[in-house]
């Protein structure tokens, strides 16, 4: 018997075989990321002579939170997968909802992180500088103590990549844009991770990428989140789909923020209701 073929990088191939390989293959457990807060398991997944590296979390493995119905992250990571395709931009892996070794749960493909600036954070995305300013390329987020009675001021990339990201995290209502989720791939693309915690109906925006809040959005994002309105309107495909994921009202305000953001035509704020950043940041 010939040996699978392994499937190319994300990107070469089309997102709707990435997903078929996912839903439909088998999956087998190669080993468990122990780092993670619930349970992740590194897998293969196999189908149609074709084979790939996944990560598979079951809805049994998640420790429960105070403020999210128990059992619903994987669903939540499905939805925000389903967003981001609608956006155009890809910038999630392709994700699906599957049955599995240890039950229902989240399979998602797995991405090989490329360091672009050798060891730096999220592949250079992310630095720790001296003095007030972020420098040229550079847009500040916060002061961080970094030991000793010592600051530094945290800072992102003026990056494109990442203000997309920003834009559809505040569509999803992420809290928990860590930098450890920021996966920069060899190709050049961008993706986000770990979207368990999204689609609260407070606002629980929580994340390393406010270098633009308050700034007006772009051409592109604001065409974006135009074409997102129309696909989240009842009985559109997008929106018949999220509902099977969260809930009526988790909806609602999915389209809230949409609206939202196309009437102030700017990127969001901190609401100073809820810490603003993740902890730990990385």
């Amino acid at each position: 018997m010939p040996a699978p073929e392994r499937l190319p990088a994300p990107g070469v191939t089309a997102t709707g075989e990435q997903e078929e390989l996912l839903a439909r293959g088998e999956l087998t457990v190669v080993g468990r990321i122990r780092e993670a807060s619930n349970a992740v398991l590194l897998c293969t997944v196999a189908y149609g002579g074709v084979t790939a590296d996944c990560v598979y979390k079951p809805v049994k493995g998640e420790r429960p939170l105070w403020d999210f119905p128990d059992g619903s992250l994987a669903q939540r990571e499905v939805a925000a997968y389903l967003v981001s395709e609608a956006t155009g931009w890809g910038l999630v892996p392709a994700t699906v909802l599957r049955d599995g070794p240890y039950g229902e749960g989240m399979v998602q493909r797995w991405i090989d992180a490329a360091e672009e600036d050798g060891a730096a954070p999220a592949g250079g995305l992310l630095a720790l500088v001296e003095g007030e300013e972020a420098g040229e390329g550079w847009k500040p987020v916060a002061l961080a103590e970094v030991g000793e009675g010592r600051t530094a001021l945290l800072v992102h990339a003026d990056d494109e990549r990442l203000r997309r990201l920003s834009v559809l995290d505040a569509v999803i209502n992420n809290g928990d844009r860590k930098g450890g989720h920021l996966l920069p791939a060899a190709d050049g693309r961008l993706y986000g991770i770990d979207h368990g915690v999204t689609f609260h109906t407070e606002d629980k925006l929580r994340t390393l990428l406010w270098g633009w809040a308050g700034e007006p959005l772009t051409d592109e994002a604001r065409a974006v989140l135009a074409t997102l309105a129309a696909e989240l309107a009842d009985g559109a495909p997008l929106a018949t789909r999220l509902a099977e994921l969260i809930t009526a009202v988790e909806l609602a305000a999915v389209r809230g923020r949409v609206e939202q953001l196309l009437r102030t035509g700017t990127h969001p704020e901190p609401s100073g209701q809820w810490p603003s950043i993740p902890w730990p940041p990385v």
